[in-house]
């Protein structure tokens, strides 16, 4: 949509200039402005972005003059971009509008260097960005609108292409042979991981998107059911396929061993069959749209599905295959409250009393979430995580005056191509390892785009508007290639900027090979910078957002036992998604650890492992949560107080954690013991511990404390033994 939007306003823009009898250089003005106008504007609200598109228009106005009057006055218009850059990159600290204008007043400013502005077409130039910004406006709000509503429809009908992606991932590793269950869990993980995070672009979405916050409640609980149930189907169907339980960390961590295949499931056996047949009316049920669940047909695929949650449904099999079946019955079940909560009630005339009951519980849910959502108010803290803005304007602003002067030395016309490569290496970086990870790859999608701009250039010749055809194509396969490859994203650049020279009538295979050596400039540049002025240490910002997972870990945690404990309710689900956000993070700031150029492989493997792991905790952790939102209106979990005293040793063991992170000189202990379980069945022998609480509580509070004592050997820490002594972890 990105893509669409940009390309849109760049079409009206040219479709207005051209037969005003523009020149080339007012049309390519033009179109980088429009652009820029649109690409930068990030608010959600259209009143919101209003206002910032008429403030961007005036310091795009301001920004175009002063380039133009300074066009001759090397030393000052140099200082000026400095101080430009300089605060540009500062005012992201203002939120959204800050960074929207501060990026199109550095975009402006390098559009007048690249057309070489002067005094005499300032008048022409400043007509041209008027149109430039109608154009964008008119696109934005008239011809591709974009509302918080529309996106949130576009993003639960991609949740919903996920979810059936990933159980069709799920059906190939249950039939997988043994010489392709490895490629199967692949892609079960792959797919595990894309429907997180449409989940979680769902969530950031949610409050703009809705009605009020209580729907948003619905919405978010919903779209968590349905996350935790399918991940969960996928253990238990490894384990199904398994000789003994799969650990839930094989799913997360890349090129884990498969669990050892055993008999269980029979590719000819009728179980088998019935599993596979179930599995894809799943799928298909997650597919079709609501009104066809009034057909017959539907009805009964859901009912039957639905039916898996009583036990009295369930075919005769193992009890791991059995799991499988129940596996199905909840996600079915998370299925229609997402339904629910979207589309809100519907026809119940077919319903079984399997179907009814499940509609019961998530009645009584919603109704147990609306009240939270009125006790609660209006009392959550909204603020944001300020980013180190002022420590990144000041290397910005040194990196790009080493690439003014060095690339005064390569060229005195286009040393901006240098300053401009290291404006880009800073945006969302925040280490010296990103930076020189992130220059490495522009650098090698510039080298790709000169060869396909060279060759494209020499093709289209001097017809103009196929050029600016190529050219909208290669904007939006940048702004579609972005989120996936950062050098793919490059080398679309490249290739469209040769085009634009082409344009010009400034073509010629000196610039775009002045163009590779300025990139490689400004990344040096960039990164010398990062290292030397005001440094963050790659080490010390994954240390910092290490300890950040681990803290919000302890909360989910120690907030989820202590609800199933019979403690006061709490927004569960809020700090389950803060778990999530930081894991991102951090999942971000690893990169130039696990890049597959970096030496350190030893290093490497241990990175991945730790957060395979933590990813493995987070899982857990969001299963906790959302059963522990179940008290105290569900008949299935019961609080159970003991619980309180069993999380105890996993906070303590967080604790010791988050200290040996922050403080290497740290000399806590890690404690391990008998299993949770057992701990509670020695604590009240003569108790059926179902009276309690599931089986499925315990066995992720059981993993939680597994993985965290995990977690205590690659970082060091000394774990205790049940004969009470203590060894350091190894930190290979």
């Amino acid at each position: 949509m990105a893509g669409l939007r940009t390309v849109g306003a760049i079409a009206l823009t040219l479709a207005v200039l051209a037969p005003l009898g523009a020149s080339k250089s007012h049309l390519v003005a033009g179109s980088i402005t429009a652009m820029a106008a649109t690409f930068a504007i990030k608010e959600k609200q259209w009143r919101q972005q209003a206002v910032t598109l008429a403030l961007g228009l005036v310091v795009a106005l301001a920004s175009m003059s002063l380039g133009a009057l300074l066009s001759t006055h090397v030393v000052a218009g140099d200082l000026f971009f400095l101080a430009l850059i300089f605060a540009a990159v500062y005012s992201r600290r203002f939120g959204d509008r800050g960074t929207a204008l501060g990026l199109i007043g550095f975009q402006v400013y390098f559009v007048s260097l690249f057309v070489r502005a002067g005094l005499s077409g300032l008048p022409g130039l400043c007509g041209t960005l008027v149109v430039a910004f109608v154009c964008s406006a008119l696109v934005r709000f008239v011809l591709v609108p974009e509302t918080p509503e529309r996106v949130l429809r576009r993003l639960r009908s991609a949740f919903r292409a996920r979810l059936a992606q990933l159980v069709a991932a799920q059906i190939d590793l249950l039939d997988a042979g043994p010489d392709r269950v490895e490629k199967a869990l692949e892609e079960v993980r792959r797919h595990t991981a894309r429907l997180h995070e449409s989940a979680m672009m769902i969530q950031g979405r949610l409050e703009e998107g809705t009605r009020d916050s209580a729907t948003a409640a619905h919405v978010q609980r919903r779209i968590a059911d349905a996350e935790i149930a399918a991940e969960r189907l996928g253990v238990l169907i490894l384990t199904a396929r398994s000789a003994e339980r799969a650990d839930t960390l094989t799913l997360h961590l890349p090129h884990a061993p498969v669990p050892a295949a055993s008999d269980r499931l029979r590719a000819q056996d009728d179980t088998t069959a019935t599993l596979r047949r179930d599995l894809e009316a799943l799928r298909l049920l997650v597919l079709r749209p609501v009104a066809e669940e009034r057909r017959t047909a539907v009805a009964h695929v859901r009912n039957r599905l639905l039916g898996y949650r009583d036990e009295d449904n369930l075919p005769r099999a193992s009890a791991a295959v059995q799991d499988v079946f129940r596996g199905i019955g909840e996600t079915a079940r998370s299925v229609l409250g997402l339904r629910l909560a979207i589309d809100g009630p519907q026809d119940e005339s077919d319903d079984t009393p399997s179907t009814t009951r499940s509609r019961e519980e998530l009645d009584a849910e919603d109704v147990a979430i609306a009240r939270t959502e009125e006790d609660e108010g209006d009392t959550r803290d909204r603020t944001g995580w300020k980013r180190p803005t002022t420590r990144t304007a000041v290397q910005v602003s040194v990196g790009s005056a080493l690439a003014i002067v060095g690339g005064e030395f390569l060229s005195s016309q286009r040393w901006y191509w240098a300053v401009l490569t290291c404006w880009v290496v800073f945006l969302n970086t925040a280490s010296t390892g990103e930076i020189l990870v992130k220059g490495y790859r522009r650098l090698l999608g510039t080298v790709l785009g000169v060869v396909a701009g060279a060759l494209l250039a020499s093709l289209v010749g001097s017809h103009t508007w196929t050029a600016f055809g190529l050219v909208l194509l290669f904007i939006f396969a940048m702004f579609f290639t972005a989120p996936l490859s950062y050098a793919l994203m490059s080398f679309f650049v490249t290739a469209m900027l040769g085009l634009l020279y082409t344009l010009l009538n400034t073509y010629s295979t000196g610039v775009l090979v002045l163009r590779i050596e300025e990139t490689a400039l400004g990344a040096a540049c960039g990164v010398i910078a990062a290292a030397l002025v005001l440094p963050v240490n790659t080490d010390r910002r994954t240390d910092e957002l290490l300890a950040t997972v681990l803290k919000r870990l302890g909360e989910v945690t120690g907030a989820a036992v202590d609800q199933l404990s019979g403690g006061p309710a709490t927004e569960l689900l809020d700090k389950a998604r803060d778990l999530d956000t930081a894991l991102d993070d951090l999942r971000s700031s690893t990169q130039p650890l696990t890049h597959p150029i970096t030496p350190l492989r030893a290093r490497r493997e241990t990175v991945r492992y730790l957060v395979a792991l933590l990813e493995t905790c987070a899982y857990h952790a969001r299963s906790l949560a959302a059963t522990a939102e179940l008290l105290p209106y569900s008949k299935t979990v019961a609080a159970d107080p003991r619980l309180k005293g069993a999380g105890r040793r996993m906070a303590h063991n967080i604790d010791v954690l988050v200290s040996r992170v922050e403080n290497d000189d740290t000399e806590g202990v890690a404690e391990t013991g008998p299993s949770l379980a057992s701990m509670l069945e020695s604590d009240r022998p003569g108790l059926p511990r179902h009276d309690r609480v599931t089986d499925r509580v315990l066995r992720h509070l059981q993993r939680l404390d597994e993985g965290v004592i995990g977690l205590a050997r690659p970082l060091g820490v000394r774990v205790s033994t049940p004969a009470g002594t203590a060894s350091r972890g190894s930190a290979a």
